[in-house]
């Protein structure tokens, strides 16, 4: 059976989270679970320029279900051009990735085929021939593994765990129209009027590969000057703890952590953040975490690769002089 993975776009630009999710499904193809990998691209008329694009990172084709009601998420009319792919396509397996779209679309999708869902997973395995999926519970305090019961399985995948392989380089996937139903006048129950765009940082913080994020220990918004220049001078995003957002000194955009944004980068910075749980939830996952406090209790040590008990305003100043010198 085919493994259907769903693109998530913004202007028609497509997320690399996105692509991890092909490659994985590339992956998984290849390993025994068989059938095409075939990409579903949701947009407006003109948004599917960059889709065959897929082809370089395993997809054998993208069907592109276009409606002018789609120049902006529409979850219904989302939700059912996936289902009308994963009909037409008989795929056994759905992926999405676990950004803020995804969330938001793979339980609606799960909901209209009757089908298991495992989300924000951290790694899929073939067993037995069939997908397992593994995924952090508890806020990152236990892992779960999981099986599925139902004849499709769905899973979404957390951004920056799964590698961004190009299976097939300079390949490119064939993009045809998907034929679905949807009457945005009837269907459609919300309808997204505008975005504002953060401002914060050059990447989203999903996609990032270097993140440097503050706590309250930086003791008030003025402060976080030494966060931007410390993430400016490593190429990275600057980040925040929940406190830092609830004070008013980082928009909610910015904010780490469980109920925030979940994020898995190269490179994770945490100054003057103690390191609560719901705040380890949210980047657990980084490959390599540098923790600057002067608490040498503080939880967020027990995790990190590299402690610097300190105060950061001397700490962080110093940290930053030392990267520019190395460029």
């Amino acid at each position: 059976m085919a493994i259907l993975v769903f693109l998530e776009q913004r202007a028609g630009e497509i997320k690399k989270t996105s692509f991890e999710a092909v490659a994985e499904a590339r992956r998984l193809a290849d390993a025994g679970l068989g059938g095409d990998v075939i990409a579903i691209l949701a947009g407006a008329p003109g948004a599917d320029q960059a889709a065959a694009q897929s082809g370089v990172y395993g997809a054998d084709q993208v069907w592109f279900a276009a409606d002018p009601a789609f120049a902006r998420y529409q979850p219904e009319g989302y939700a059912a051009a996936v289902v009308a792919a994963q009909q037409k396509s008989g795929a056994g397996t759905v992926l999405f990735c676990a950004g803020a779209m995804g969330k938001d679309l793979a339980p609606r999708v799960a909901a209209r085929l009757g089908a298991g869902l495992a989300s924000d997973c951290t790694q899929l395995d073939l067993e037995g021939g069939r997908l397992t999926a593994t995924r952090p519970v508890y806020a990152g305090k236990a892992i779960q593994k999981l099986a599925f019961r139902s004849g499709v399985a769905l899973a979404s995948l957390r951004p920056k765990v799964f590698p961004l392989t190009e299976h097939r380089p300079g390949a490119a996937a064939k993009v045809e129209p998907l034929a679905f139903q949807f009457d945005a006048a009837k269907d459609a129950k919300v309808t997204v009027a505008a975005l504002s765009a953060a401002t914060g940082g050059p990447v989203d913080l999903t996609e990032a590969d270097v993140i440097v994020s503050g706590g309250r220990g930086l003791k008030g918004p003025e402060h976080f000057g030494l966060v931007e220049d410390l993430a400016k001078a490593l190429g990275g995003t600057v980040g925040a703890s929940r406190a830092v957002v609830d004070a008013g000194w980082r928009p909610h955009g910015d904010q780490v952590g469980q109920t925030g944004k979940t994020v898995s980068p190269k490179l994770y910075v945490a100054i003057g953040i103690s390191g609560a749980i719901q705040h380890l939830a949210g980047m657990s996952s980084s490959r390599c975490i540098v923790a600057i406090n002067k608490d040498a209790d503080a939880p967020i040590f027990k995790i990190a690769d590299y402690g610097i008990v300190g105060d950061a305003f001397e700490v962080v100043p110093a940290l930053t002089e030392a990267v520019k010198q190395l460029h």
